[in-house]
């Protein structure tokens, strides 16, 4: 069932959209301006919402849209105040002097406190009212973190980390600047379906983790617990523990794990607890959309329930003093289980330091910045600070004026004296 509504709007009207996931484009549109569409299959169940194909011209939010009629009066907001269970699917269009929108059951509609700027004074007004009913983690300090992605990539070893630590122990990045986390990005693991399996070109993990806990810091790891590849081991001998297709990455195809089956479940137990018994406290939960794709699971539970009870498990086996931080995964059910979320596409995928990618995240992170400290820390992804980069000072100035996280992900080494000093204005400055 859905209902429609006839909102009268001027010319400067414009109407906020938000995506499904950390990944899914999400920004305020005007009249005129084409919603974002996947151009490829693989790109809607990766960037958009599996299952809910956008109409032909029409503008789609998850969850939330607001529209700000342009005339100076209060915005009109459309929103889910609990996704618990579903996430409604609400549209927009222009009709004339009109805005139409059609809402899916479960979707509220208040008129916002009047503002000067109607539209974020809107926005911030549902963070504040969602936050708070579901619980939201916004309590613990905002982290310092050095990653290795960025750098490194898959190709990261235990070495690296250790270079890199001492480097940060010996002042190289300047008197008083510090990181509180060191996180192991992609590459310490075999991969998708393998958490237990060591890599042999990595190195020993439990020595890098005990590494940066005898200095003090907290030790992170990035991993991918939602997802599997079809020719992985964990594929092939549990055929029932997969749900649906879950997009293309690692060489393979991805499938979700069906997160109620009770042998996921005590696999993915296993996989925390021996990360917890390690010493690691952050983690890195990335590609978690495939927890909640469409498809068949052993219990009847809707994908979003489903992927709550997944996250749920890792929350409870890591504690509620571990820091987890979502990435690719649904904004509004992960409120509530999650400290931190990246609001954004990676800053470039693997041979994009020449720029050529362009700044790929800066359009959802500048529009999610309402929801820092309402729903979670934000995480508007790392700063790259080295030279070799060519967008260094048109990210920085990006990354620097964001609120959230205060991550980089560059060697140490190889920073000159341009990027230690951007370095240094990240870690010890707030947002300009």
């Amino acid at each position: 069932m859905t209902e429609t509504h006839d909102i009268p709007v001027t010319d400067r009207a414009r109407v906020y959209t938000e995506g499904w996931q950390s990944w899914s484009p999400t920004t305020w549109y005007r009249r005129g301006e084409p919603p974002h569409r996947p151009d490829e299959g693989w790109q809607h169940l990766m960037r958009f919402r599996p299952g809910h194909p956008a109409p032909e011209g029409l503008l789609q939010g998850e969850g939330l849209v607001v529209v700000d009629p342009g005339g100076g009066g209060a915005a009109e907001v459309f929103a889910a105040l609990d996704a618990s269970e579903r996430v409604p699917t609400i549209h927009a269009s222009w009709r004339g002097d009109r805005v139409i929108v059609t809402a899916e059951d479960g979707v509220e509609r208040w008129t916002a406190a009047p503002s000067d700027d109607p539209g974020d004074a809107a926005l911030a007004a549902f963070g504040s009212r969602f936050g708070a009913a579901a619980g939201a983690r916004t309590g613990s300090p905002t982290p310092r973190v050095w990653c290795t992605w960025y750098q490194y990539f898959e190709d990261v070893t235990a070495a690296h980390v250790v270079e890199n630590l001492r480097a940060i122990d010996a002042g190289a990045l300047g008197e008083g600047v510090d990181v509180d986390v060191v996180q192991i990005d992609d590459g310490w693991s075999l991969g998708t379906g393998e958490w237990t399996a060591p890599n042999p070109r990595f190195g020993d993990l439990s020595e890098a983790v005990a590494a940066i806990r005898d200095t003090g810091r907290r030790a992170g790891v990035w991993l991918a617990p939602f997802s599997v590849g079809s020719r992985s081991d964990l594929a092939v001998r549990h055929p029932d523990w997969l749900t649906g297709p879950a997009g293309y990455n690692w060489g393979d195809e991805l499938i979700g794990l069906d997160l109620t089956h009770p042998g996921v479940r005590d696999y993915l137990s296993e996989v925390f607890t021996r990360l917890r018994t390690l010493g690691v406290d952050y983690l890195k939960l990335d590609f978690l959309y495939s927890g909640a794709v469409p498809g068949a699971r052993h219990e009847d539970f809707t994908p979003v329930a489903a992927y709550r009870s997944g996250l749920q498990l890792i929350r409870d086996v890591m504690g509620e003093d571990a820091y987890l931080l979502g990435c690719g995964a649904p904004i509004l059910p992960s409120v509530g289980l999650v400290d931190a979320m990246r609001v954004s596409p990676d800053t470039f995928h693997e041979g994009g330091e020449d720029g050529s990618q362009g700044m790929r995240g800066r359009m959802s992170l500048e529009a999610r910045s309402w929801q820092d400290r309402r729903l979670y820390t934000t995480d508007p992804d790392c700063l790259v600070a080295r030279p070799g980069f060519a967008l260094r000072d048109e990210w920085a100035e990006v990354v620097l004026n964001a609120p959230g996280v205060r991550g980089f992900s560059d060697r140490i080494a190889d920073l000159d004296a341009h990027g230690r000093e951007l370095v240094r204005r990240l870690l010890t400055e707030g947002p300009v």
